[in-house]
């Protein structure tokens, strides 16, 4: 039997396919191109996207345990649902779900309110499902590079409250251990859920003041004003999905997004080792850029 990995040569399926071992059980990686796929030694590419239901459900066949990881696109939740019912229907022994940080206390955004419909689902059936749900993942902030270079601004505008970002490499190592021990058990598994999220606690003021002490140079927070946020940001992004994430930083300003110390505890107890900091980071971004 095989794990399939979706989303495969994005942010996050990459990360989780470095930390498999195709050497201890099969490894296939879901991609729309796989005769240009690059994936990892001894993994296996299979054509398919969760878009094509009849692809993917051909994609399951001999597929026993799934990472499932949705699309940024505006039906997310049609068919992340869809493909965990063809999960279901095909047998799939384990899946292990990338959700979202608080999915279900931000109601009003959709890429948070999709996750929480599939969270919901999950929960109804009892499904032999690990749920993931990771915070804001620090390495968004590599796209700030020519605004701290040039310009000496943090430019997110995720305001004063705090959020407990996590390092890619700590998600992408919390899935494949899920996976791995998922596949390695005789048949389902209870559901389990973690809360994926970094140690530190950083506001828009802290993240300026240790990328000024990274770079030794002044950096100043760029601001909160959402309005020219998102103009600048549907230059290079469709005007909903910029709308969304405007949705998102406006909830980070209001409320913030902190872990609290049990929960850094318990997924550090998954990782088996201590969550990647925000300036660990920062120092190795920082590094590459010279």
């Amino acid at each position: 039997m095989a794990i399939l990995v979706t989303g495969a040569s994005g942010v996050i399926g990459s990360q989780v396919l470095s930390f498999l071992n195709p050497q201890a059980v099969e490894i296939r990686a879901l991609t729309r191109s796989p005769e240009t796929a690059d994936f990892p030694a001894g993994v296996t590419a299979v054509k398919g996207d969760l878009s094509d239901v009849e692809g993917f459900r051909a994609a399951l066949e001999g597929v026993s345990t799934l990472f499932l990881l949705g699309p940024n696109v505006a039906d997310e939740s049609t068919q992340v649902l869809l493909a965990l019912n063809a999960a279901r229907d095909a047998g799939v022994k384990g899946v292990v779900y990338l959700s979202v940080y608080k999915a279900g206390d931000y109601a009003d955004l959709p890429h948070f309110a999709s996750k929480a419909a599939v969270e919901r689902m999950i929960e109804a059936y009892d499904l032999p499902v690990t749920v993931l749900r990771p915070a804001y993942f620090m390495q968004n902030d590599v796209r700030l590079r020519d605004a701290l270079l040039t310009y000496g601004v943090y430019g997110m505008p995720i305001g004063g409250k705090g959020l407990s970002m996590v390092d890619i490499r700590d998600i992408g190592e919390a899935a494949a251990s899920e996976l791995m021990r998922r596949e390695a058990a005789d048949g389902p598994l209870p559901r389990e859920a973690y809360d994926l999220v970094g140690p530190d606690a950083l506001t828009g003021d802290d993240l300026a003041a240790l990328w000024g002490e990274i770079l030794d140079r002044p950096i100043a927070y760029g601001g909160s004003d959402l309005e020219a946020w998102e103009r600048n940001v549907k230059a290079v992004a469709p005007a909903w999905y910029v709308y969304d994430l405007k949705l998102m930083m406006r909830r980070y300003q209001q409320q913030g997004a902190l872990a609290s110390v049990a929960q850094v505890g318990r997924m550090e107890a998954l990782l088996g080792h201590p969550a990647r900091t925000y300036r660990g980071f920062a120092e190795e971004a920082a590094a590459s850029w010279k």
